[in-house]
């Protein structure tokens, strides 16, 4: 099966650069209906692709992934967002043993020691729900955007993810932050107030802070650590 999917992709690619990121949803969503899966964190892109799938009514499912340990502010605009579209996003948690386990060998506040231990956190808290979610389906859409950092420039629109057996859509890649902005300004769409305090890319709360103009983009995430390893996992490709 999943051979048979990566053979798409080169089609598929051809296809979706001639759309729109509407458009292209749409004709992905009608293709893969039933195994066509959305993750989202909320952040600007996320609440933009979450506008054009809800809004056109596309047969897509949507999923967060609850680390425990999220802002309040990121709650909100879920809540938000359910209730301005009328749907129920599904969230997926980590694994009650595992976190049980690590956090009482490691202790609470254990990613502050060693980047081993907070890539052990982010496994535990979003990689393994990840592949629980993606289990099944066909074709994850992201929000990943160029923007985000400088390894994510080079991506394909459309790609094959080796370790997932999945189809990948980035449908806002080449998007600037001002054009997601715009988008989210036009059609009221719910976002994360923390954006408008300095905050660009949002994580889980001990690990994300504001950052300062002409900062990197992922300056506030995991602001301890050495900058080339800022990835919690959810895009390594093996």
């Amino acid at each position: 099966m999943s051979e048979i999917l990566e053979n798409k992709v080169q089609e598929l690619a051809a296809v979706a650069s001639k759309l729109s990121p509407q458009e292209g949803l749409a004709l992905l969503a009608k293709q893969f209906e039933g195994n066509i899966i959305f993750s989202t964190s909320f952040s600007w892109e996320d609440q933009a692709i979450a506008h054009m799938i809800l809004s056109q009514s596309l047969p897509v499912k949507i999923f967060t992934l609850d680390t425990g340990r999220m802002f309040n502010e990121t709650y909100y605009v879920w809540s938000r967002t359910n209730e301005q579209y009328n749907t129920r996003i599904e969230a997926y948690y980590p694994n009650q043993e595992d976190i049980q386990t690590f956090v009482s060998l490691k202790g609470p506040n254990s990613f502050y020691e060693s980047v081993e231990n907070r890539k052990s956190c982010c496994f535990i808290r979003k990689v393994e729900p990840l592949r629980r979610a993606l289990a099944g389906n066909s074709l994850w859409i992201t929000g990943l955007r160029a923007e985000h950092s400088p390894d994510r420039g080079d991506l394909p629109e459309i790609e094959w993810d080796e370790t997932n057996k999945i189809i990948k859509y980035h449908p806002l890649l080449h998007w600037t932050t001002d054009e997601v902005r715009a988008f989210i300004n036009q059609h009221g769409i719910p976002y994360n107030t923390l954006h408008d305090k300095g905050f660009v890319s949002i994580g889980c709360a001990p690990c994300t802070r504001a950052i300062q103009p002409g900062d990197d983009f992922r300056a506030g995430r995991w602001w301890w650590e050495d900058r080339t390893n800022k990835e919690c996992g959810l895009h390594a490709h093996s």
